[in-house]
Formats: structure tokens, sequence, C-alpha cells
């Protein structure tokens, strides 16, 4: 297993802190909180167009709402500043409130600007998220609500996305969790009903609720008494049984990834998926998922704690970061994709997989050593600052174009637009590199 070392005396670690918590705290959580609140129908706006124009009434997603709840919920946690707790509050309010669904159970994909349920499938990935939200929320600030959510919205994804025939989780289910035909996560995506991006962000939440149980678990036994916040009495138990499902379900899904999910023979992570994990769709790869993959993937083994499993898990994890290289531009930027059965890329350099290079080369560089992996970091943060971060309006906008033009028509912010990619970047580079 790879040696964590400290790294607070590198000039350039230094530099990232700094400008990654200047952006994260001038930049990106100062957007929502200033352009994003929805004052009249509680929670946050839907959509802010690519021109700046703010849409009242556009639905709301739970994308988005738990990924707002992630983000200020974690930048909490380390910046320790009360704004940032009351929007994080707010967004777990307001998910409690509109987008849980109290007949059958897991959430709504969205509703509409009043907070009345729009579409009511139920998507695992957006699922998946809120666990990731509720169970930061909960390490923030110790909120037993929060995490009651987190593990029954766990038990909801084991319950009815598992596959107990050939493994793996399926895409989606109707409300009243039957059978769906279009099981697809958006309309850019394949139909099939199984995916690396789904798997992804279960394996992603998974990891944060067990870490979280974890905390927990080792504050029972000592004087922890956390700060602030409403917090879970230190003489709450977290049950054994509780801690080891999510365990077995952490492991299972890391071994998901390397038995099924990751291509062999490229190294590159396939897409879509029969259920019996035939591949499907064509020969296609993402760049972006697969930087994103090799450090959450490796994030799923650091913080299960089995060097056994991080023997197995950090060559791979090396495989795949090297894989996403083709994807690198000479500026450090990342294309998102390409499909090579048409010869078609996808080389817009979008905010996200420029956020999510970052931190892949940076977690190469922490845990391996390796100093080309921080300057790739470094090349990208610098595009980044250069063409992505909008300074007039704050936030980022969605992407460049293959000529270097602005792409405003996407979202600022929106269903799929959320202050998540970015902001973890910084965040993971602030406690990454702690002195």
């Amino acid at each position: 297993m790879a040696e964590k070392r400290k790294y607070g005396s590198n000039e350039a670690i230094a530099t990232l802190k700094r400008e990654a918590e200047e952006v994260l705290t001038q930049n990106i959580l100062p957007f929502w909180l200033n352009n994003m609140i929805d004052e009249e129908n509680g929670g946050f706006y839907g959509r802010m167009d690519g021109h700046y124009r703010l849409h009242p009434d556009a639905e709301k997603g739970a994308i988005l709402n738990a990924r707002i709840l992630w983000s200020f919920s974690a930048a909490y946690r380390v910046l320790n500043e009360d704004s940032l707790l009351k929007a994080a509050t707010r967004a777990k309010d307001y998910i409690l409130e509109h987008f849980i669904d109290p007949l059958y159970g897991g959430a709504f994909w969205s509703v509409d600007y009043k907070g009345e349920p729009l579409d009511t499938k139920k998507q695992f990935y957006a699922i998946g998220f809120i666990i990731y939200g509720m169970s930061e929320y909960a390490r923030a600030t110790g909120d037993r609500q929060a995490l009651d959510v987190a593990l029954q919205l766990f038990d909801v994804i084991e319950e009815h996305a598992l596959d107990p025939v050939y493994n793996g989780y399926i895409e989606a289910c109707s409300r009243q969790w039957g059978e769906m035909k279009d099981m697809r996560l958006s309309e850019l995506d394949a139909n099939y009903p199984k995916s690396q991006n789904t798997h992804l962000h279960i394996i992603e939440p998974y990891t944060n609720l067990y870490r979280c149980l974890e905390e927990l678990h080792a504050a029972e036994s000592c004087d922890y008494v956390p700060a602030i916040g409403s917090v879970l009495p230190v003489t709450v138990t977290v049950p054994q049984i509780t801690m080891l499902r999510v365990e077995g379900a952490l492991r299972n899904l890391i071994d998901i990834f390397t038995d099924h999910i990751l291509n062999p023979e490229t190294h590159h992570l396939d897409l879509f998926f029969e259920n019996d994990w035939t591949r499907g769709a064509g020969h296609l790869e993402s760049y972006g998922h697969d930087i994103e993959c090799s450090w959450l993937l490796h994030e799923a083994a650091l913080v299960l704690g089995d060097e056994q499993v991080l023997k197995k898990v950090e060559p791979i994890v090396q495989e795949v970061a090297r894989a996403s290289e083709k994807g690198l531009n000479a500026d450090g930027s990342m294309i998102h994709e390409a499909n090579l059965d048409t010869g078609h890329a996808d080389d817009d350099l979008h905010w996200w997989v420029q956020a999510e290079n970052v931190v892949g080369w940076l977690n190469i560089y922490q845990h391996f050593g390796s100093e080309e992996a921080l300057q790739r970091a470094v090349r990208c943060w610098q595009y980044i600052k250069d063409n992505l971060i909008d300074r007039e309006h704050g936030e980022w906008y969605w992407s460049r174009r293959a000529d270097g033009s602005l792409n405003l028509d996407d979202d600022h912010a929106g269903f799929w637009k959320c202050p998540y990619h970015n902001s973890r970047m910084c965040l993971e580079i602030l406690e990454r590199f702690q002195d």
C-alpha cells in the first residue's frame, strides 16, 4: 500500500491550496448564496441559463439539490462558517420535505418550482446523491435525522436496485418500484439497464456513508463532542450490523468495478451494460469518468482500510489514470469522451472534467509520488483559472469549445450544473495536503 506523505513545504501545493480556498470562498459558494436561493418557494432555484437569465419557474432536480447539500455540508465541515451550515440545512430540509416519497419511499427525480412532485421515477443515481449529501451533513453536524435518511435510502438501493442474479445495480424503477422501459439517466445516454456512471455515483455515497459511520463509531469511545450543529449524542450507538451491511456493499462495489466495469484490455471503464454485463452501445471512452473513477475507487479502498483490497486496487487505480491520458491536451485540459466506432470525439472542455482531472492527478501524486502527475494537475488548474472561472458573475462556465470559444448554450446553474465537482476539487486540495 502506498504511503501517504506530507507536502506542506511544497511550493506548488501551497499555491494550489491558497488559490483553491480563494476560488471556493470567493467565487463558487457565494454565487449560490447570492443568486440561487429561492426565498418565495423554498430551497434553491432550478435554473440560471448560460446568459445569466434566472428561470424561477424551472423544475428542481434531485441531483442539483443533493449536490448543493453535499457541497455546503462539506464546505461547512472544513471551513466552519455559519452561512455554509445555514445553506446546507436549507438544502437538507427542502429535500426531506419535497423529494422524499412519503408513500413508496426513495426520492423523486424532480419537483416543480413550487415543490410538487413532477417526475416521480426512482433513478438510483439521484438517490445515491441524496445519500452522499445526507451522510456529509451528518459528518459535519452529527445530525441524526440526516444519518437515518441516508441509511433508509441505502436500504432502498439495496432492496430495489441490486441485481440478485448477475450482481450490480440497475438504473431506475417507476415510482412504485416497477420496471421501466426507458432507464436512461439523460437524453445523452444509451438505454441500458446498467451503467458505469450510476455505479460510480453509488460507490461514491456508499464510501462516504461508511466513513461517516466509522467516524461516529469512533466518537462513541472518546470524549468527542461536536462544537456546533444539531449533534448526534455520543451515547447513540451505531449498530454493528449496520456497519457490516454498508461495508459489505462497499466491498462488492469495488469488485464490480475491477471485475466487470473495467475493461482489462484498454484499462478504460466501459460505459453501458446488459444485465449480464455484456457491453453495449459500442466502443466508448469517457476520459473524465476514467480519471474521476481512478481516485473515487482508490478512496473507497482507503476508507475500507483493508490492505488486501488496496493491494488489488492500487495498480488498477494507476492503470485507469494512465488510460485517461488519451484525453489530455498539451495545455493540461482534458476532453470529455470519444466514440471509437464512429471516430467522433466530444472535445468540449467541460468544467466537471477539468475539476476531476485535477483531483485524479493529485491523488496519483499524493499516494504514488509521481511528480509528473503533480505537474498535470497544476497545468489543468492553470487552464481552469485562465478559461473556466467566471470572475464577473461567479461560478464556472459550462465549457470551452475546442476552438476556445465560450459555451453559453448550456446552463450556468441548473439540473446538471451544480456546485459539486468544482467545490469538491477545492476541498480535496485543502484536505489532502494539510500542514
